[in-house]
């Protein structure tokens, strides 16, 4: 970050801490064992492994022989889904997912059911949440996994993961949640959510990109996709990125011990940022503000389009999301937003904004400045129009 642009984007990737980049540094250089070899060398990789399977395993309460390690977020989720469904055909073919899930959970689900598999699909509230009941409404005795994310990627809407997990459970239906926004912003423990498999990743807490993990409780069986040395207990085969891993443990380690001070300030900003926003007419922030992620701040703007104000905050020296993606070259609504009943217009003038360490007030006065500048300007454009 330099001492013009301000990055408020963290919910997309977030910079390596030097900590974390310390700690990589010899498995970077000097220590580039190959962790499957049995010489000094390879063991002293395998112990950097090691390590960082208990640092994993420590931030969520799990046994270390629970954690797999993985290229990032989308292999787990991946590997969640494909080996969690496939290793259960034999009892059932259908699955349960929220509307909001992240592609990289929709989409495995779309390839199943061009395989003859049903997925029901859950709606979520105004607010963007999850209702219980309507899980258990959906499980059917030949369901064989639900997966609902811990926190919403888009809106940072915390879904109700405690109360699906003890109905899962009471069925004997695995339950997967992806964490990766949640981990390292608020507390987590796998005991505690009753799920039985959790996806994370190292980029969105400060850790390297290719890095990430899949927490599988003790006794669950999954298909592996990717075969090969048999690492991992069989479960992922690949040979060890052990810097990647080592960054990802440390990483890990060090928000657990940032957690609630990371997450006050953050919560001051983000409650800061939509307070301001809201002042600004014909403005509305997506989704629960009770049940949100302390760095989210996720507003829409009637009559601006999301990805021209990105633009223009870009030219400015502000690095923010909007909540619309470009999909075969015409502006689609979220999906997100759309499950929640966010109408077209409004949806299509979404912002995302989410805070990180290396943020300031200063920072945060120019980037409000900034908006406001940019909203006036645009809907004075639009009215010229």
């Amino acid at each position: 970050m330099t001492d013009t642009l301000v990055y408020l984007d963290h919910a997309a990737t977030t910079p390596l801490d030097p900590l974390v980049l310390q700690a990589m540094t010899p498995y970077l250089t000097t220590e580039y064992g190959n962790a499957s070899t049995l010489y000094s060398m390879g063991r002293l990789a395998e112990d950097a492994v090691e390590n960082a399977r208990d640092q994993v395993a420590a931030l969520l309460g799990a046994n270390r022989d629970e954690i797999v390690f993985t290229s990032g977020a989308t292999e787990a989720d991946n590997e969640a889904v494909f080996g969690a469904a496939t290793a259960r055909e034999a009892r059932g073919k259908h699955l349960i997912v929220s509307a909001i899930e992240h592609e990289a959970v929709l989409r495995p689900c779309e390839r199943l059911e061009t395989r003859g598999w049903e997925v029901t699909r859950l709606p979520v509230n105004s607010e963007g949440r999850v209702d219980p009941d309507h899980v258990k409404s959906a499980l059917r005795p030949d369901t064989v996994l639900v997966s609902v994310m811990h926190s919403n990627n888009e809106t940072g809407v915390i879904q109700p993961i405690e109360e699906i997990g003890a109905l899962t459970r009471d069925r004997g239906v695995l339950f997967h949640t992806d964490a990766v926004q949640s981990v390292g912003k608020v507390p987590l423990d796998v005991e505690a959510l009753q799920c039985d498999l959790l996806s994370l990743s190292g980029h969105k807490i400060y850790g390297p990109k290719g890095a990430g993990a899949l927490w599988i409780r003790k006794g669950v069986k999954i298909q592996p996709f990717m075969e090969g040395g048999g690492q991992e207990r069989g479960r992922r085969s690949g040979t060890y990125n052990v810097p990647g891993i080592v960054g990802l443990g440390a990483a890990l380690e060090l928000a657990e011990s940032r957690l609630v001070s990371d997450a006050s300030q953050w919560r001051l900003w983000r409650d800061r940022i939509l307070k301001a926003a809201h002042a600004i007419p014909d403005t509305r922030v997506n989704g629960s503000v009770i049940h949100r992620l302390p760095h989210n701040a996720n507003v829409s703007f009637l009559g601006v389009e999301g990805e021209v104000m990105l633009l223009n905050l870009d030219d400015r020296g502000f690095c923010v999301s909007s909540g619309a993606a470009c999909s075969s070259g015409s502006m689609e609504p979220s999906h997100v937003l759309t499950a929640m009943g966010v109408p077209r217009d409004w949806a299509q003038g979404s912002l995302r904004v989410t805070v990180g360490r290396a943020n300031s007030e200063d920072q945060m006065d120019r980037f409000l400045e900034a908006l406001l500048a940019v909203v006036s300007e645009l809907r004075g454009l639009s009215a010229l129009g």
